[in-house]
């Protein structure tokens, strides 16, 4: 233990809060690659505080420690009856992307761009509350879901080949404007789609999703450094056990989630996720991306650069548990976005599977202040 707290940076306090991998990391031999674990599980970040309330938002004079919790959010706008999910696929770059579509085509279009290691499925609750009013399309990446998976041995998986599939999936769909939802991968392949297309782009919604270091804290930073860095056989084994049955349960999902709340999670998610992580190659997709990571977090400047020029409309929803993302990273988009809202949930890293219903409150409210 004392090997991995000297890598990663972490208090004695915190070392007592170690996850699962941490443990599993420490299992390799002491190598550098254990503080990859422990820093890519979020082992340093503070305790859990749950809380009761959504957040009001969050304007840039906001004091820097505003909290969830202050005052229950405006009025919830009318329910609508939800049109019925169709599953689809569409071909490009001759390559086969599954789909998830509901409501009128003729409606305002939102693009929902799903987080690791999950799917378009990870919104299976969100698209039926807000499929009355818009046009709500979910591609899988490819890679991920039921999407085709090329073999990671015949090619590399980054961070630029899905955002290239996804923008070219909104054109094989005639999307030519619509507000992006971002949740963890979503936010790099997201700021990659937006970028090549401004024009198309009508809002943002921001979920769990980083652009600015301070949303990663300083030992997640280095691990992500290392897994780009260092790309031996026994680092990569250490960033597959992320996408092992007990990191996709445990870290990925139940970690974010105070004990009292667990009934929020359903085991739908996790059970969803390893089916299409079940083979080795599966799982070597997902390492490699995660080995690409560093090129976002290169990137966010430009991204940052971005959004002053641009000044999109954008809606931040955070799951303010989460132990990875934390809500730093979330209250730092003001900085460069000082007209955007801020909403810091009473949910972990997957927010939308913890609190879908308020989410869609949230983009409904934002959907319809939005120009025409």
């Amino acid at each position: 233990m004392g090997a991995v707290q000297g890598a990663v940076g972490v208090t004695e306090a915190a070392a007592g809060r170690r996850s699962g991998l941490a443990r599993l990391g420490r299992a390799v031999g002491g190598l550098a690659s254990a503080a990859l674990v422990a820093a890519l599980a979020g082992c340093a970040s503070p305790a859990l505080v749950p809380s009761s309330h959504a957040a009001a938002p969050v304007s840039a004079s906001a004091p820097a420690d505003a909290r969830a919790g202050d005052r229950t959010p405006a009025a919830a706008p009318d329910a609508v009856w939800p049109d019925k999910t169709r599953y689809r696929t569409v071909e490009v770059r001759g390559r086969r992307i599954f789909y998830r579509e509901a409501g009128r085509r003729d409606r305002p279009v939102l693009l929902l761009l799903h987080g690791f290691p999950s799917s378009s499925h990870e919104y299976r609750e969100l698209i039926p509350l807000l499929s009355g009013r818009y046009r709500v399309v979910a591609p899988d990446y490819p890679g991920s879901g039921y999407s085709d998976r090329p073999s990671p041995s015949e090619i590399t998986y980054t961070f630029d080949f899905l955002a290239e599939h996804i923008t070219g999936f909104t054109e094989a769909l005639g999307l030519t404007r619509y507000v992006i939802y971002m949740h963890d991968f979503g936010g790099p392949v997201g700021f990659r789609v937006a970028m090549a297309h401004p024009e198309r782009l009508r809002g943002l919604v921001v979920q769990n999703a980083n652009a600015y270091v301070e949303g990663l804290s300083e030992a997640l930073r280095e691990g992500i450094r290392h897994a780009h860095e260092d790309r031996s056989p026994a680092t990569a084994a250490v960033v597959a056990q992320l996408v092992s049955a007990a990191g996709v349960k445990e870290e990925q999902y139940l970690r974010h989630v105070p004990a009292a709340q667990r009934e929020r999670a359903s085991p739908d998610a996790w059970t969803h996720d390893l089916a299409f992580l079940a083979t080795p190659e599966d799982r070597a997709i997902q390492v490699q991306l995660l080995q690409d990571y560093q090129t976002n977090v290169n990137a966010y400047p430009s991204w940052q650069a971005f959004l002053r020029a641009r000044k999109p409309p954008t809606l931040i929803v955070w799951g303010r548990n989460d132990a990875d993302f934390i809500s730093a990273g979330a209250k730092a988009y003001l900085r460069d976005l000082p007209d955007a809202e801020l909403h810091l949930l009473d949910a972990g890293h997957f927010a939308v599977e913890e609190r879908p219903v308020e989410i869609a409150q949230h983009i409904t409210r934002f959907m319809e202040r939005l120009p025409r």
